[in-house]
């Protein structure tokens, strides 16, 4: 997704969101069914159970976004870290059901709708404030994604930026006006 300049904090976030999502998406189609599931140990996650626990915290976080308490009381958080969907079909649905939320959430908004006040767990945040927070919380569970994804595939791994020592080739193109193209 090539950057949009945009003066708007919305714009920018759900461009944001709309990046990140793509990131794990190329990580994830990497890796085999198996690998999907696989930990690196007793007391990590495996892509699919933080796939489950993202979608979770978006359908808490985005559902009735500014009329309702982000941490819903319905959610068990720590059934998130258990019993992932048992197949990549299934835990697509999760994953697009998640991030359904987040952008039919955001997309009505208007940057006069910034400075709203709304909570989670019962403390209030700006709508600001709110996004800054799940953007933050995606892209560390975004990067645990890839990281496991690149782990897994090893010499296989495909960058999803620029290519290990690929930067001058990535700089020339900007120079050339091509930066699209990683």
């Amino acid at each position: 997704m090539a950057h949009q300049f945009t003066i708007s904090y919305l714009e920018d976030s759900i461009a944001l969101f709309q990046q990140y999502k793509k990131l794990a998406e190329g990580a994830i189609v990497q890796v085999t069914d198996e690998q999907l599931f696989a930990t690196l140990d007793s007391e990590g996650n495996s892509i699919a159970i933080i796939v489950k626990h993202m979608a979770g915290n978006m359908r808490s976080r985005w559902t009735d976004f500014l009329t309702t308490d982000g941490e819903k009381p319905d959610r068990d958080r720590d059934s998130e870290f258990v019993d992932a969907p048992t197949s990549r079909e299934a835990l697509m649905r999760v994953w697009e059901d998640g991030w359904d939320q987040v952008f039919a959430a955001l997309t009505p908004l208007t940057d006069g709708d910034v400075s709203r006040t709304i909570t989670i767990r019962g403390e209030p945040h700006s709508v600001t404030q709110a996004v800054n927070r799940q953007i933050a919380h995606y892209a560390l569970h975004i990067g645990q994604i890839t990281f496991l994804a690149k782990h897994f595939q090893s010499g296989n791994w495909k960058s999803l930026s620029i290519p290990r020592n690929r930067s001058a080739d990535f700089n020339q193109r900007v120079a050339n006006g091509d930066a699209s193209q990683r």
